[in-house]
């Protein structure tokens, strides 16, 4: 008599602990990129999973915890992407591209009323992302002084202003008819070009 087949199906291996909270992380995602975060369900957010319907608020606690991770995680990246730009008008196009290649982060980043605003892993991860930046907007004429000197904090004001906004329009699509097939980043840098000096 041969010995029984005690093999799992491989549809029925659990999750391992970390990647339980990726695929919960990578369905909101998901939905997000589709239909915004509003429609966000924790139970849903498991079937789609394929994991327990208590899962979601094992790992994240509740529907603000998620979006709170989401968050963090999300400026995590864009510090990562500013840090890896050369100079100021380089560190727009990286927010751009960051904003095109992770649009459900870039939503729900800038949306306080949906997060938890005193989470450590979220102000940890925007601390990094806003001294990224700064950093970029310090190369700008250091030594320059005078009336005519650029103030570094409203230098960073005005480059977040027009990489964000740029951004934004882009991913609600009010910008088809202006940039049409030409690449967004392209056309970023020429309106970055237009407004901040070449760094010496």
């Amino acid at each position: 008599m041969a010995p029984a087949d005690t093999t799992k199906p491989a549809s029925r291996r659990p999750y391992h602990h970390g990647d339980l909270r990726r695929a919960v992380l990578s369905a909101a995602l998901d939905v997000i990129a589709a239909d915004g975060p509003s429609t966000l369900s924790l139970r849903d957010l498991a079937r789609r999973a394929g994991v327990s319907h208590a899962a979601p608020a094992h790992h994240f606690g509740d529907r603000t915890g998620l979006l709170t991770a989401i968050a963090a995680e999300g400026f995590g990246l864009l510090a990562t992407a500013l840090r890896e730009a050369p100079d100021l008008k380089e560190a727009g196009v990286r927010y751009v591209r960051f904003a095109r290649e992770h649009p459900a982060h870039f939503q729900v980043m800038f949306a306080p009323e949906l997060l938890r605003a005193d989470d450590l892993e979220l102000t940890t991860a925007r601390a990094l992302a806003g001294d990224a930046l700064r950093e970029a907007v310090s190369d700008i004429h250091p030594e320059s002084s005078g009336p005519d000197a650029i103030e570094p904090r409203l230098a960073g004001v005005a480059a977040w202003s027009l990489a964000h906004g740029f951004a934004t329009l882009l991913l609600g699509h009010n910008l088809d008819g202006p940039v049409g097939d030409q690449d967004p980043e392209e056309v970023f840098r020429t309106l970055a070009g237009m407004l901040f000096r070449a760094e010496s």
